[in-house]
Parts: C-alpha cells; sequence; structure tokens
C-alpha cells in the first residue's frame, strides 16, 4: 500500500511541475529588482550603421520636379510597392560599402547612418548641380526593415516591416506570437556587425529587458525562440493535457500490471 501511495505521490508531482506556469507565458513582468518605469521608458536607441548588403531608397525631390529626374530610378514615385520592387529599384550596399546613384556615381555608405547619407547627397547636389534656391529635399530610408525568426512562434521565415524602428516585442507579434512550448525567457538574438557576429538571450518575462541594447532590433538580426522542456517531455502544456497524459499512463500500468499477475 505505501508503495501504491508513493507512486501516485510521485505521478501527482510530475503532473503539476509538467505544466506550464503563467510566470512563463506572461512579457515584462515586473520581476525582483525591477527598475522605476520612468527609467524604463528612456530606452536608448542608436541609429542604425549601414553594412555590406543593406538595400537604401533614396528620393530626391526640388520645386521643379524636371530638375532632379535624372537623378531617379525608373519606378520611384511609385505607390504600393513591395519588398521586391525595392529590392531591384533601391540602392544595394557592395561588398566594398558602396552605392551607385544616377549621375552622382559611387559612394561610400558604410558605417553611416541615413541621415548621414542624406546630408553627403545633399552636400553633393548643391556642390555639383544645384543653387540653394532650387530647395533640394533628400529623403534617405532603409527598402524595409528585415529579419528572419524561427524556432516557437505562430510564423517563422524572413519578415519586412516598413517602418524605421523595430522592437523584438514587435518582432515576435508579427510573427504570430510565441507559441506556448516555446521559452520566453531565452530568446537568441544574432546580429551580424563590422566585428563578426554577436549573440545575446533575451527574458521577455522580464519587464528589464527594455533596457538592454538588444531590446531594439538593427535590420538582418536573426531570432531564434527555443522550446520548453515540457515539449521534450511531451506531458502536455495545460493541466488538463498533462492530466490525460497521467490517466493514460496510469490506465497502461495497471492493465500492465494485471496482465503479468495472470
Amino acid at each position: 500500500m505505501n508503495k501504491c501511495i508513493f507512486f501516485l505521490f510521485m505521478n501527482i508531482s510530475l503532473l503539476f511541475t509538467s505544466c506550464i506556469s503563467t510566470q512563463d507565458l506572461t512579457y515584462l513582468q515586473k520581476k525582483e529588482g525591477a527598475v522605476a518605469e520612468s527609467v524604463i521608458s528612456e530606452v536608448a536607441f542608436k541609429p542604425y550603421r549601414l553594412q555590406t548588403n543593406d538595400i537604401v531608397s533614396i528620393h530626391i525631390k526640388a520645386i521643379d520636379p524636371k530638375l532632379v529626374s535624372m537623378f531617379s530610378t525608373a519606378n520611384e514615385g511609385t505607390l504600393g510597392r513591395t519588398a521586391s520592387s525595392l529590392y531591384f529599384d533601391g540602392f544595394t550596399v557592395d561588398d566594398h560599402g558602396n552605392i551607385r546613384i544616377p549621375v552622382l556615381g559611387e559612394m561610400n555608405v558604410m558605417g553611416y547612418t541615413l541621415d548621414e547619407i542624406r546630408l553627403k547627397i545633399e552636400d553633393q547636389l548643391l556642390a555639383e548641380y544645384f543653387k540653394k534656391e532650387a530647395n533640394i529635399f533628400v529623403t534617405v530610408k532603409l527598402a524595409g526593415f528585415r529579419y528572419t525568426i524561427n524556432g516557437e512562434v505562430g510564423s517563422t521565415g524572413t519578415k519586412t516591416l516598413f517602418q524605421d524602428k523595430v522592437t523584438i516585442m514587435e518582432a515576435i507579434a508579427n510573427s504570430g506570437d510565441i507559441t506556448l512550448t516555446g521559452n520566453r525567457k531565452a530568446v537568441t538574438i544574432l546580429r551580424q556587425t563590422a566585428t563578426g557576429s554577436q549573440m545575446h538571450d533575451l527574458d521577455l518575462t522580464d519587464i528589464n529587458v527594455m533596457q538592454s541594447p538588444y531590446y531594439y532590433l538593427q535590420p538582418n538580426d536573426y531570432i531564434y525562440v527555443k522550446p520548453l522542456k515540457q515539449k521534450t517531455w511531451g506531458t502536455g502544456k495545460t493541466l488538463l493535457e498533462s492530466f490525460s497524459t497521467f490517466v493514460t499512463l496510469l490506465s497502461f500500468a495497471t492493465t500492465t500490471f494485471f496482465l503479468l499477475k495472470k
């Protein structure tokens, strides 16, 4: 009898420990040592500096559109542009860190921010082609914010968002959220930099993650969401699933016991 009670106690313990708790599922919790809200709101964001294979969209405008038409690509100004059209019409940073702009020729942009590139183009236009009275207006943007996500999320693959800043929370939401069996406490960010690859794990259940330099993504970041141990165990994600597994195992064990006893 004592062995039966011990066996039942062990199985009940396994039943509850195999379930996924709400603490493992809730984002941005105020845990011990959490900073004040006023500090949390002051998240540092560093402007992105271009690297090879980045694609840049450049638009040049003036009072007289004819004056700047020679600097434009064939489909510039077309509404409803897609990621594929921006790939073909944008300016790709080559292995030497240069882009080729009509008339202006090659321009080195490696390691520059978008604002710095805009100022470079404006200065060259005013120095070589236009006067200040032309009211040159230059816009420089990335041709979509691309990132790749894999692992325990609703939708994996390479995604493109048409916005300047993207947080890890926005990227995950855009990918169908992390599944119940995904580990929100160890989301890996793989980032390519000029000095090599960097890898970092983020705990998305902790509100302090908003202070991390990896909270804001950079273009071409790779995100991997690891599975929880419960998925490997196969005991169930909820109490009901775990209980069903427990009942099945108990029924199998009982049947086997009586068959062997005969």
